[in-house]
């Protein structure tokens, strides 16, 4: 159901191999809206998931000084129950975050747009910690640059189209802690991450880690993590939920809407979420990279893919703009933000106007 891309391809001077990866890639964007990378040059994290349980278990007081809601949450720490999900209702996910971005940003951008482009925020004194993290998203980040290539070939665009438009952008890489469950919340059917799709252009997956009282252990007996909703069909008319575990030695990569909307609908952002186990007391660890549009790039299909999907993704939106009513959406930013938005010359004349009053 899901094509396995060998990473090899994806880089290879060789034209038939590129031509594979590409048909690879348009199998699984525009089916489950997936693929599984084989080959890529990363690893599972699991030295860098212990580091972050170590930073997790630090004082509240010391990991409320990284970041914070004046930046969005979207670098440094994120605190249980922050973030909450658009088809839940509300209800918040149960898991515990630290943001940071890999890669240079565009200056000017920064200043557009400051809570999404804004500096790292680090511990004072986990180097160890850092440089993993950093590293983990620019290895997840060259994968999704060689995809987003091979997305372009797929729909006979040039290559460069897309991954242009991605300088500077406001890339991250997300560490997750999804918190233990307990008994009554077991028997609940509490979600750790209720069913979404992602914002961005791509979501990069290196794999989780499940611990249990602290220490590693093997995954629970019913699997738990990722599962994802497959396209509806006339069998299954609302799609089927599926696990989403990859192959041993496979990474995953999920489409997300902004590359759905630029490709027109011909690929599908890919709804999933996050189960917890039947059992409680399991902790789960795990990575994203999420590869971005920059910020001031025009949102609309590619002119070659808007046959057929005008009006579903009208009207255009700046990317920034897109990113920031999502995050305003899922609890992370505050709703008077949008207020930035549109005409803002109201404001100064009603100042003149007061003082013409005072007077």
């Amino acid at each position: 159901m899901v094509p396995v891309v060998e990473h090899s391809d994806l880089v290879s001077g060789d034209g038939v191999a590129l031509a594979r990866a590409a048909t690879a890639v348009a199998d699984g964007f525009a089916g489950p809206g997936l693929v599984w990378i084989r080959g890529a040059p990363v690893q599972r994290p699991d030295g860098l998931y212990d580091e972050f349980l170590r930073m997790l278990a630090r004082p509240t007081a010391q990991k409320r000084s990284w970041g914070g809601a004046p930046i969005w949450f979207q670098r440094g720490w994120t605190p249980p129950n922050t973030e909450v999900s658009v088809q839940g209702g509300g209800a918040p996910d149960f898991k515990e975050c630290f943001f940071a971005a890999p890669e240079a940003l565009d200056p000017l951008a920064a200043e557009q747009w400051p809570e999404l482009l804004c500096p790292n925020v680090w511990p004072d004194d986990a180097p160890a910690f850092r440089d993993q993290t950093l590293a983990l998203g620019r290895g997840l980040h060259g994968v999704g640059m060689a995809l987003l290539a091979a997305a372009e070939r797929a729909l006979g665009l040039p290559v460069g189209t897309w991954s242009a438009q991605c300088r500077g952008a406001a890339h991250v890489t997300r560490l997750l802690a999804y918190l233990p469950l307990d008994e009554q919340q077991v028997r609940d059917g509490v979600l750790w991450g209720e069913e979404h799709t992602d914002f961005n252009l791509l979501t990069l997956l290196p794999g989780g880690r499940y611990y249990r009282n602290g220490v590693a252990d093997t995954s629970p007996r019913d699997g738990g993590g990722l599962y994802l909703r497959t396209p509806p069909d006339r069998d299954h008319p609302t799609g089927r939920k599926v696990p989403g575990r990859p192959p041993p030695g496979c990474i995953v990569a999920q489409v997300g809407q902004q590359l759905e909307i630029l490709s027109g609908g011909a690929f599908l952002a890919t709804p999933h979420g996050i189960l917890a186990p039947d059992e409680p007391g399991f902790l789960r660890t795990s990575a994203a990279h999420f590869v971005h549009l920059h910020p001031n790039t025009i949102l609309t299909p590619d002119p070659s893919r808007r046959s057929g999907s005008a009006g579903r993704y009208d009207p255009p939106i700046l990317a920034g703009s897109y990113a920031t009513k999502t995050l305003v959406d899922i609890g992370l930013a505050p709703p008077s933000v949008l207020d930035r938005f549109g005409y803002r010359h109201y404001d100064r004349l009603r100042a003149v106007r007061a003082r013409e009053d005072a007077s």
